[in-house]
């Protein structure tokens, strides 16, 4: 069983993703690891492109493009209003 972010920890990732979605390539290496394991993370709610990228992120932050990290970013936005 996993166990669910706190809300403080859910902000946090939120505020990324809209860094992200803004200004994909101002992220640090470490914010575009997190977001990448949060969305590698989610078993059965991120789609298959998702996971790819996400696996990418994780392995090499820097070889990611500004369009895989937004897609990554979208992800995250779109989970507050998918549940």
């Amino acid at each position: 069983m996993t166990d669910k972010p706190t809300a403080a920890a859910r902000e946090h990732m939120h505020k990324l993703a809209d860094k992200g979605l803004k200004e994909p390539k101002l992220l640090q290496k470490e914010e575009v690891i997190a977001l990448a394991v949060h969305v590698a993370g989610e078993h059965g709610h991120a789609t298959g492109r998702e996971h790819e990228i996400a696996k990418k992120a994780q392995h090499n932050p820097e070889g990611v493009t500004a369009a895989e990290i937004q897609t990554l970013c979208a992800h995250v936005k779109g989970e507050r209003t998918a549940r």
